[in-house]
C-alpha cells in the first residue's frame, strides 16, 4: 500500500530532524545525562515536528540499547513505536478525548508498569482542547507520576494550557522551519524518489507550506500525483492556485502608471478565470510585504521566503516605488483582505480596494502640497559639497541656512519623516566634542545616530561627531537654532501679523489647523 511522503520520510533519529536544533540539543543532553523529565509541552505551528519529536523521545527512552540518543531502529520497541503500535507508547487525540472521564481512565492507566518497555510514554496531541475539569483531574498525576511514566503534551496553542499544568512541565517552543531548509529537504526527497524538479517548483511548494514541513511535503505529494516525475513551476502554480511574480507585477505596473481602468480589468480577469478573490487578496498582501522587505533589506535578505531569482525580481520591482508607497499598499491590501472575509460582494470590495491603492499612489509629500497651494514650485534641495578628506569643518551659521533647518530638509529629502519630526522637537548644541542633540524621550525610536549621520553627510558635514541625549522633558530652547519657539508676550505683535497674512490664512483654511508658533527667520 502506498505511503505518503510526509510519513515515509518522517525523521527516525534526531540527526534527521530539521529546523529545531534548540529542541534536539536539549533533549539529547537530557537523555545522555539521564535527566529525563516526567512532563513535556511541545508547542508550535502545525507540521513543525512536535509529534515526530515525541515519538523520537519515546524511541530513545525505550530502545533496547537505551536510553540512547541514537535508537537502533531494529528492535521490537523501535519498530512498533515507528508504526504507532507500541502498547507502552499511548497516543491520545485530545480533540476527541477531552473530557474528565477520559482523563480519569488515563490516570488509572498510569498506575500500572509498562508491559515490556522501560517507560510508559503518553503522547497527548492537541492538548489545548482538554477541558478545565479534565486538566484538574490530571493535575496531581502529572505533578507526581510514577517513575516509569513520561507525559508529552503537543499543542498549537500553548496559551490555552493552564498555568498549573505548564508549571509542572518542561516547555519547548517549535519554530517555523526556514524556507531554505524546507527546499533542501524536498530536494533530497526528490532525489530519493527519482523526481526531476525545477528549483522554482520546489520554491513554490515550500511557500505553500509557510514554514510547515508536513504541509510542504503534502503539496509535493500532490504535485507528483499531478505532474509525474518532472515538476515545472508553472504547472505547480496552476495546481496550487498560486500566483507568479509576473502575474502580480501586472497589478503593480498598473499602480505605478495610475491606470485605474487596468486595475478593474484585472479583477474582471480573475473572476472570469474562476480565481478565488479571498485567496488573491492574501497573496497580494504577501507580495507587497515581500516588495517592502526587498526595498528595505535588498535582494540577498533571508527575510523573504523565495528563490534567489524571485528575490532579485522583487528587488527590481521595489525600486520603482518608494518605501512610503509600499507601506501604504501593504496596509491597504491587509485592509482589503479583512474586508473580504465578511463581504457578500467580494468583487465590489476587491475593485474598491484596488482603486484605493491607485489613489494612495497619488499622495504628495506635504512640502509639495504646500508649494502647489501657494502657486509656486517646490524648491530643489541643494546638496553642499563635502569637506576635503580629513578636514574638521564646523557648522557654519553665517551665509547659510541654520544648521537645524538644513538637517531637517536633508532628512525630508532622504525620506526620513519621523526623524525630521523628532529633530523639530530637539535642540542642537555645538560643543568641542561635536554636535549634541537633546531630544525628549518620547522620540527615542525615531532619533537614531545612523539616520542623523546620513543627513549630515547630505549637507557636507560627514566628519561631525554626534552625541544624542534623551531628556525627560522637552529641552529648553537656546541660541543653538531651535526649530520653533512658542511666542512670548513680547512676540504677540509678530504673532498677530503672521496670522493676518493672507497666505497663512489660506494654509489654515486648507489644513484646518492651528498656528502653534511664529519665528522670524531673519533673526
Amino acid at each position: 500500500m502506498y505511503q505518503v511522503i510526509a510519513r515515509k520520510y518522517r525523521p527516525q533519529t534526531f540527526s534527521e530532524l530539521i529546523g529545531q536544533d534548540h529542541v534536539k540539543n536539549t533533549l539529547e543532553n537530557a537523555i545522555a545525562q539521564s535527566r529525563i523529565a516526567h512532563g513535556y509541552i511541545f508547542s508550535g505551528q502545525r507540521g513543525t515536528g512536535k509529534t515526530t519529536v515525541a515519538r523520537l523521545l519515546a524511541r530513545c527512552l525505550n530502545c533496547t540499547a537505551g536510553p540512547t540518543i541514537t535508537p537502533c531502529g531494529g528492535c521490537a520497541s523501535c519498530v512498533e513505536i515507528a508504526a504507532s503500535g507500541s502498547v507502552d507508547v499511548i497516543e491520545i487525540d485530545a480533540a476527541s478525548n477531552r473530557g474528565i472521564n477520559e482523563m480519569r481512565e488515563l490516570r488509572e492507566n498510569v498506575r500500572y508498569r509498562p508491559a515490556r518497555d522501560r517507560y510508559k510514554v503518553f503522547i497527548i496531541d492537541e492538548a489545548h482542547q482538554i477541558t478545565s475539569e479534565a486538566f484538574n483531574a490530571l493535575l496531581k498525576t502529572l505533578e507526581e507520576p510514577p517513575e516509569w511514566v513520561v507525559f508529552v503534551l503537543c499543542t498549537t496553542e500553548a496559551h490555552k494550557i493552564p498555568a498549573t499544568i505548564a508549571s509542572r512541565c518542561q516547555h519547548f517552543s517549535f519554530r517555523s522551519v526556514d524556507f531554505e531548509d524546507v527546499v533542501a529537504r524536498m530536494e533530497w526527497i526528490c532525489g530519493q524518489e527519482s523526481i526531476q524538479a525545477e528549483p522554482e517548483a520546489l520554491a513554490v511548494l515550500a511557500q505553500a507550506g509557510d514554514g510547515s514541513v508536513r504541509d510542504s511535503l503534502s503539496a509535493l505529494d500532490q504535485a507528483i500525483a499531478c505532474c509525474g516525475t518532472e515538476l515545472k513551476a508553472a504547472a505547480i502554480r496552476d495546481l496550487l492556485g498560486a500566483y507568479s511574480i509576473d502575474s502580480l507585477h501586472q497589478l503593480t505596473t498598473a499602480l505605478a502608471s495610475r491606470d485605474s481602468k487596468r486595475l478593474l480589468e484585472l479583477v474582471a480577469d480573475l473572476e472570469r478565470n474562476g480565481h478565488n478573490l479571498h485567496h488573491f487578496s492574501r497573496e497580494l498582501a504577501r507580495y507587497f510585504r515581500n516588495l517592502l522587505v526587498a526595498k528595505i533589506a535588498g535582494s540577498e535578505t533571508r527575510l523573504i521566503a523565495a528563490s534567489a531569482n524571485e528575490r532579485k525580481t522583487l528587488a527590481s520591482i521595489a525600486e520603482t516605488f518608494s518605501e512610503q508607497d509600499l507601506t501604504r499598499y501593504l496596509q491597504l491590501s491587509l485592509d482589503l483582505y479583512a474586508d473580504l472575509q465578511r463581504s457578500t460582494q467580494p468583487r465590489l470590495h476587491m475593485e474598491l480596494g484596488l482603486l484605493r491603492m491607485a489613489e494612495a499612489g497619488r499622495l504628495l509629500p506635504i512640502e509639495e502640497a504646500i508649494a502647489m497651494l501657494t502657486g509656486g514650485e517646490p524648491a530643489p534641495s541643494a546638496t553642499p559639497q563635502k569637506p576635503p578628506q580629513g578636514s574638521s569643518r564646523r557648522p557654519q551659521r553665517s551665509g547659510t541656512a541654520p544648521l537645524q533647518q538644513r538637517l531637517h530638509s536633508a532628512l525630508l529629502d532622504l525620506g526620513m519623516k519621523f526623524t525630521a519630526d523628532a529633530l523639530q522637537h530637539s535642540v542642537i548644541r555645538e560643543t568641542p566634542a561635536g554636535l549634541r542633540f537633546e531630544t525628549p524621550k518620547e522620540f527615542r525610536l525615531c532619533m537614531r545616530e545612523a539616520d542623523l549621520r546620513k543627513a549630515l553627510d547630505q549637507i557636507g558635514l560627514a566628519q561631525e561627531k554626534i552625541t544624542i541625549v534623551f531628556m525627560d522633558s522637552a529641552p529648553a530652547a537656546h541660541q543653538a537654532e531651535p526649530m520653533a519657539a512658542t511666542p512670548q508676550q513680547g512676540d504677540s505683535d509678530a504673532f498677530n501679523r503672521a496670522l493676518a497674512h493672507p497666505e497663512v490664512q489660506k494654509f489654515k483654511q486648507a489644513f484646518e489647523g492651528q498656528i502653534r508658533a511664529v519665528r522670524d527667520l531673519k533673526e
